[in-house]
């Protein structure tokens, strides 16, 4: 069963969800916005669905109620900052333009965030970078969910990367993969709604393959591509781990508070100025015929034009009735 919801309904739920949990103003502002974008572009596993998860760790404690991030800037390329155990997504709504701006002016910028919740899609922050100009890459870590290639033991996070190209006249190119074969929140969606989980996804905990997402939540999921998403979901543990002075996955798990939300951990942020690295005022000269031609290939689909196609409907949204009942229910 779905329930039928409004853009509106569907902000101030969150929004007031978020501040019963005792979140401050600014934070539940910038959170519910996420899961308002995640639902307007298609992406139920990172909008609502989310959101008890949010509320718990508010409640427990983990999260700070009115955190005070901070912000150093350790070079002209480097931007530091402590989220001082605040939701990502307000450390994005405070710090990406100063980010933006440093990138602008001397080529390319680097944020390292530290001590952050981070529990939503990656393209916001990429997306944001690229309709200002710039190349965006961002990644962050989580808890170990996945084995790594030949193994049969959790070690990475499904540890998701984005990337978004700019476009001068057109939307950017953006997309956010996780490492993992699949999203841990599909998993889950699957699990709730009783659906089979494509060969390959994952193994139970006795290590044998399975197509059932409670078994696979129960075990592991493995690395897309085999030991080529293994070696990404690697790097990714590095980047956003001890690149920006933070803890890998299964470190964060020993830190971590088991209350159904997301870790404590950190994020890895690049932006790049395609002007002033390529030394040319018209430095998509190169890129969209290239676009343009990738566009046009019968069965190819852009990545990222769901999403904004999705942005042009302002029509109500049909949401779990189950997941909106446990969420009134907080």
């Amino acid at each position: 069963m779905k329930n039928s919801l409004s853009l509106e309904d569907i902000y101030n739920l969150a929004y007031n969800t978020l501040t019963k949990g005792g979140s401050c103003s600014e934070q539940a502002e910038a959170v519910a916005q996420t899961i308002l974008s995640a639902e307007q572009d298609g992406s139920v596993s990172h909008g609502l669905f989310r959101l008890p998860g949010y509320f718990n760790s508010l409640k427990s404690g983990k999260v700070n109620l009115n955190p005070n991030p901070s912000l150093h800037k350790v070079t002209k390329a480097v931007l530091k900052c402590d989220g001082d155990r605040s939701f990502a997504p307000l450390i994005h709504k405070l710090y990406l333009n100063e980010l933006i701006k440093s990138t602008k002016e001397i080529g390319i910028g680097v944020l390292s965030i530290q001590r952050v919740a981070h529990f939503a899609s990656l393209w916001p922050e990429t997306e944001t970078l690229a309709d200002n100009g710039l190349i965006g890459i961002a990644c962050t870590s989580y808890l170990p969910v996945v084995s790594p290639f030949g193994a049969s033991e959790k070690l990475f996070g499904t540890n998701p990367i984005s990337f978004a190209w700019p476009r001068k006249n057109d939307h950017p190119v953006v997309f956010d993969m996780a490492t993992s074969s699949l999203a841990l929140g599909d998993v889950q969606i699957a699990a709730r709604d009783g659906h089979e989980l494509p060969v390959g996804t994952g193994i139970d905990a006795n290590g044998n393959a399975t197509t059932d997402p409670n078994q696979v939540l129960k075990g592991m999921l493995l690395p897309f591509g085999g030991y080529k998403g293994s070696h990404l979901s690697m790097m990714i543990e590095l980047l956003a781990g001890p690149l920006v002075g933070e803890t890998t996955s299964d470190i964060t798990e020993e830190n971590n508070i088991d209350d159904g939300g997301p870790p404590l951990g950190g994020q890895f942020i690049l932006a790049m100025s395609p002007e002033i690295i390529s030394g040319l005022d018209d430095w998509d000269k190169n890129a969209e015929p290239f676009i343009n031609k990738l566009s046009n290939l019968k069965g190819v689909r852009m990545p990222g034009k769901r999403r904004h196609i999705n942005r042009t409907s302002l029509e109500n949204i049909e949401v779990n009735s189950d997941l909106l009942n446990k969420i009134y229910s907080l």
